[in-house]
C-alpha cells in the first residue's frame, strides 16, 4: 500500500503518539518565546515602527514631476 498522505505514515508507525506530543511541546516553546520577545521589547522600540505604512517614502523613489 502506498502512503497517500503524512497522516498515513505517521499513523502508522510504533511512536506516533510521541512524535505528536513533541510537535505540539516545539510549538508551544516557540509561540511562548515569541510572546516573550515581543513583551520584553520597549514601546520606544515600536515608536518608529508606529507610523510606517502611512509615512511617504519620497526618499525611496525617484520620483520626477
Amino acid at each position: 500500500m502506498i502512503p497517500q498522505n503524512f497522516k498515513d505514515i505517521l499513523s502508522n508507525t510504533e511512536n506516533a503518539g510521541l512524535y505528536q506530543t513533541l510537535a505540539l511541546i516545539f510549538f508551544m516553546m516557540f509561540f511562548i518565546a515569541l510572546v516573550i520577545y515581543v513583551f520584553s521589547r520597549p514601546k520606544k522600540y515600536y515608536k518608529e515602527e508606529e507610523h510606517a505604512p502611512l509615512e511617504d517614502d519620497q526618499d525611496d523613489f525617484n520620483l520626477k514631476d
